[in-house]
């Protein structure tokens, strides 16, 4: 074995972590008796050889060796190696815009390209691999050839005529997943794939199977789905229950395969009479030494969280199936409605997860999901629980049919109420954080006792800002606590929650407090205290009139983003338009971006009373950041009193940059302009009609997401109200 490897000149090439003169001893270590050493080895190949996904010229020259591993009976874990080789070599290039790929890259993309044909050379092992006597292989070979292999009709017929031979359970179900992969690659085999898919939903097979293809169905043929698909996947997954649990680290034996070809439930029972055979003598989980590789960590969180499961593939399967149904969302939620009615909890959690998926990207009618979302807050299980409340954190007012389960959660547990992080600062509970988002005046109490710990949690004021008049109690203590706090380098920390909680309830009371961090900011974070004080008092209005002469003094800095941000105070304290407008005037000549769209939102709101700096805003309108020019045509309008420049802006902006959609239906709000049959009142109805969210990214999400999203409809609704029928003034 590994013929040749001491001769590759491995010195010379690098992987991530420097150069690749380890990458034998990793080779070998993948061919080790000891469990530990194997693992080590997996774990040096991903995490260096092919970081991330990358290939270098290393991952390259490791794949012959790679697949002499995979074809040695002799060598343990070689479904592991099957993965790896997979990933190696699947990447795909299809979705790369050439033009976007710098020279830099060029060499990257000639690697990618080099594994995708090394390995597919290869791939015809992953055929005999099929009918290979380890099951971790014959569950990893399905999907390398839906992957790699040229000749994808083959594949498909291949991986039909091992269904019926093949015993082990998690196997039959990888084998199906594969066909849906080939017809998704392979367009011109989805009418074979959907097919045979659709027999093998059908009834006589087991639950598992049937799941299996219905959820690549859902992927590959959505059409061909049955239009009773909820209640057959509802019936398949009560099925699923109803049989014994697996535990963690059950092996199947030939005799336990050969119950599997009767039903599930049976294969299932010989799994775990196996398992408690296989166990005999091994140490509690808990006495057992924590992995310290990543794969092993990983390993040993999948262990984790299917042991005790009766079919720990099923949340896999369910959200392929989701994907699948993609924007059919009535569809989606009453499933999940049945998943988190289930007496498994640990099925519920699954529902959690993908309800909170579901909501983040697609608009639905979501009451009676978020209801049973809410239902989990008073489970006796605090992770069930703590899932929930985090779903609920994040839907802001569409949390309203769970306030009761949520204000029953607060009151239950006060312990919850902050949550203490090993690092980083304290934080409101998600249930507490919840609740005043939906500006129940219930968590008052909560956020109350939040501002008498020794540190205040950094989020409270953002809490406060939900709760409107209800937290106007609350404003004696963040006075108190913003009295008490020191001017060192670490007020921003302390101060920041205190004046933003102040701002939110336009507490002009506590001006005195707000003046002495104005004039005492540290130079540590400074600036950022200063902006925090001066938003502070702005939006104290005639109340913080004794801030006058100080907000004065910092105008005389003009340029400088105290100076822009006092200006604003002061007007909004004294109104004094000629004071501010030569500051703001000299604010859009700021190099920063950021800076200049403060001094032109400033104007803005000034009104008529900065008519003046419309030929300045105009230019601004063909500035080359999407933001700033958005914020121009906002101002340009509000300050001349006419849309026509103003509206073609900000419709390309919205066709363009689907991000600034809210700060241009706030505009809209106001001002009703849409007129009846405009382009700007199309685009509104269009986004209205949309049911994908404005924001929904594919791989990520902010917090606020669904807020931002539920804000730009009503935005939208509220626009069109104020449509009188006539366009745009001219």
């Amino acid at each position: 074995m590994f013929a040749g490897i001491d001769e590759v000149d491995w010195a010379s090439m690098e992987h991530a972590y420097g150069p690749a003169d380890d990458v034998p001893e990793m080779l070998r270590g993948l061919a080790s008796d000891d469990p530990a050493e194997r693992e080590a080895a997996l774990d040096g190949m991903y995490g260096a050889v092919h970081h991330q996904g990358d290939v270098y010229a290393c991952t390259l020259a490791s794949i012959p060796f790679l697949f002499e591993l995979v074809v040695d009976p002799g060598i343990q874990d070689r479904g592991s190696i099957v993965e790896l080789l997979t990933s190696i070599g699947g990447i795909d290039l299809d979705g790369d815009d050439e033009d976007e790929i710098d020279e830099e890259e060029i060499e990257g993309a000639a690697n990618y390209a080099m594994a995708a044909t090394a390995v597919t050379a290869g791939a015809g092992v992953f055929c005999e691999l099929m009918a290979d006597e380890d099951p971790g292989v014959r569950l990893s070979a399905p999907l390398a050839l839906a992957t790699l292999h040229n000749r994808p009709a083959r594949v498909l017929a291949l991986l039909r005529e091992r269904l019926p031979v093949e015993m082990d359970e998690e196997v039959r179900l990888a084998l199906v997943e594969a066909a849906g992969r080939v017809a998704l690659r392979h367009r011109g085999l989805a009418g074979q794939t959907a097919g045979w898919l659709s027999r093998l939903a059908g009834e006589g097979f087991p639950p598992g199977l049937r799941l299996a293809a219905l959820a690549q169905l859902a992927r590959c043929a959505p059409d061909a789905l049955p239009g009773d698909v909820v209640r057959v996947v509802t019936g398949l997954l009560r099925q699923l229950r109803s049989a014994p649990a697996r535990r963690s680290g059950a092996a199947t034996t030939a005799d336990d395969r050969t119950g599997a070809a009767a039903t599930q439930a049976e294969a299932v029972a010989a799994l775990d009479a196996h398992t408690e055979s296989a166990g005999a003598g091994e140490p509690p989980a808990e006495e057992r030494a924590a992995p310290v590789t990543l794969v092993g960590q990983l390993r040993a969180l999948s262990d984790e969280e299917t042991s005790g499961r009766t079919a720990p593939w099923t949340a896999d399967l369910l959200r392929t199936l989701h994907v699948g149904l993609d924007d059919r969302v009535a569809e989606r939620t009453a499933l999940l409605s049945d998943q988190l009615r289930s007496p498994d909890r640990r099925q519920r959690i699954d529902a959690l997860r993908m309800s909170s998926g579901l909501i983040r990207v697609w608009r639905g009618s979501y009451e009676e999901l978020v209801r049973l979302v809410g239902e989990q807050l008073a489970t006796p299980e605090p992770w069930l629980a703590g899932a929930a409340a985090h779903v609920l954190e994040d839907l802001f007012g569409l949390a309203a049919p769970a306030a009761d389960a949520l204000a029953a959660r607060v009151a239950a547990d006060p312990d919850a109420w902050v949550q203490d992080w090993p690092s980083g600062p304290a934080g409101l509970g998600s249930a507490v954080k919840a609740l005043a988002r939906l500006g129940d005046a219930r968590a008052v109490p909560a956020l109350a006792a939040a501002l008498e710990r020794p540190e205040v949690p950094h989020d409270v004021g953002f809490a406060i800002g939900h709760l409107g008049a209800a937290a106007a109690p609350l404003a004696t203590a963040l006075r108190r606590r913003l009295g008490e706090v020191r001017l060192d380098e670490a007020a921003h920390d302390l101060a920041g929650p205190l004046l933003a909680g102040l701002t939110a309830l336009r507490a002009g009371e506590a001006t005195p407090e707000v003046l002495r961090v104005l004039r005492g900011a540290p130079e540590y974070r400074g600036e950022w205290l200063r902006t925090a004080a001066l938003r502070a008092l702005g939006s104290f209005g005639p109340a913080a009139h004794s801030a006058v002469p100080e907000l004065r003094t910092l105008l005389r800095r003009p340029g400088s983003t105290s100076a822009t941000e006092a200006a604003e105070a002061l007007w909004a304290v004294d109104g004094d338009a000629d004071a501010v407008l030569p500051v703001l005037i000299e604010g859009l000549q700021a190099e920063r971006v950021h800076e200049r769209r403060s001094a032109v939102n400033a104007l803005g709101r000034l009104g008529t009373w900065a008519a003046v700096t419309a030929p300045r805003l105009r230019a601004l309108l063909r500035h080359e950041e999407p933001w700033l020019r958005v914020d121009a045509a906002v101002a340009l309008w509000d300050v001349s009193g006419r849309a026509d420049e103003s509206v073609p802006v900000l419709l390309t902006a919205w066709e363009q940059h689907r991000h600034v959609r809210v700060r241009v239906a706030e505009a809209l709000a106001r001002t009703g302009v849409a007129g009846a049959g405009s382009d700007m009142a199309h685009a509104l109805r269009a986004e209205l009609a949309s049911v994908r969210r404005h924001n929904a990214m594919d791989g990520g999400y902010g917090s606020h997401d669904t807020y931002e999203d539920e804000k730009l409809l009503a935005l939208c609704r509220q626009a069109l109200l104020g449509d009188t029928g006539k366009g745009p003034t001219t």
